[in-house]
């Protein structure tokens, strides 16, 4: 059941105001969906949204059994979206995801064509498991899917289904055989989502519904073209000058090589964020605020998604790895100096 009617997008006689509380009302109603079978999570969730509403793409790092597989399945089935898990593996190849070209033989005539079958990239919802496990040539497959929206085999474009969104899975243990993402396809991800165990009542309340009936059907919630019409109308949600300027200058205070650096973070820094950083603070912010009902951008929303937009966009020395000292660390700090200096 579709919540079209009660959650359509924005029409022309509907106010801004009014179009950004139904992608609010939305927003509920799919969290309260997919909660009949994910128990906590409710991070990971949010940013998902976010990266789904903002036409971005996310990177989850976690133990196993966090149910990271299991929360975009379920995502997928209140979106009413296709949905493909892809098991990245040593051997997989480009064509393994991508597509191929096969060779069809028409039985009256005896001619011989050359037919693209589509491979799993091909859905709305693409689950990218365990992507650090795959070569470097393989994860490239992604690239231009995550960016242009289509597939090049063989000299010919095939554009992609509407909305698209990669969810890539990385384990932090068991690193042998593994192979890290490049700088070049980390910057592809809008969001580094990081899950940490559930708290006690949450691990008694996942052993008591995982272990009796099973999970109860979902109903859809929006469809894709819905979803396109939010993508657009979180494209139009305004962000004052200040936030704009807050963000640059957040992201260049990364770069232990520019001005804007301070002196603590130079050591601890050998590669900062690139302009995209600037967009997808800005397009998260953005999201963040239409979820939530606003339509205007605040700080608040700014520092709401600035870890996961750059922490895996900062690359540590080793002196900060001996001290001990993460990306993320780097992040908190950086925004906690910058919202003083905004103030």
């Amino acid at each position: 059941m579709s919540i079209a009617a009660s959650t359509s997008p924005a029409t022309p006689q509907m106010t801004p105001e009014e179009a950004v509380r139904r992608i609010a009302q939305a927003r509920e109603m799919l969290l309260t969906e997919v909660h009949k079978v994910i128990i906590g999570q409710e991070e990971m969730l949010e940013q998902m949204l976010i990266c789904i509403f903002a036409r971005g793409h996310c990177l989850t790092i976690g133990v196993p059994g966090l149910a990271k597989t299991l929360t975009i399945s379920t995502l997928s089935q209140a979106l009413h979206l296709k949905f493909s898990r892809i098991q990245f593996t040593p051997d997989l190849m480009p064509s393994d995801i991508t597509g191929t070209e096969i060779i069809d033989q028409d039985p009256t005539t005896g001619k011989r064509t050359f037919r693209f079958v589509r491979g799993p990239i091909f859905s709305n919802i693409v689950l990218a498991d365990e992507i650090n496990r795959t070569p470097p040539k393989t994860q490239a497959a992604l690239l231009q899917a995550m960016q242009e929206y289509e597939v090049t085999s063989a000299g010919q474009t095939h554009k992609l289904e509407l909305p698209f969104f990669v969810m890539a899975t990385q384990n932090p243990i068991e690193q042998e055989g593994t192979y890290p993402l490049p700088e070049a396809q980390l910057d592809r991800f809008m969001f580094l989502i990081e899950l940490d165990y559930p708290a006690e009542d949450e691990e008694v309340a996942i052993a008591r519904t995982t272990t009796g009936e099973p999970p109860p059907e979902l109903d859809h919630v929006l469809t894709a073209a819905e979803i396109i019409d939010y993508q657009n109308l979180v494209r139009r949600v305004p962000v004052p000058d200040h936030i704009y300027h807050f963000a640059a200058r957040l992201v260049r205070k990364t770069r232990p090589k520019g001005d804007a650096a301070p002196e603590w973070l130079k050591p601890l820094v050998s590669w900062g964020a690139g302009p995209r950083a600037v967009q997808n603070l800005i397009l998260g912010a953005k999201a963040r605020a239409a979820l939530s009902g606003s339509y205007m951008v605040r700080l608040e929303d700014v520092e709401a998604v600035a870890a996961p937009v750059l922490t895996h966009r900062i690359i540590t020395t080793f002196a900060a790895q001996a001290e001990g000292i993460d990306a993320k660390q780097i992040v908190g700090r950086l925004v906690k100096e910058t919202v003083a200096e905004q103030a």
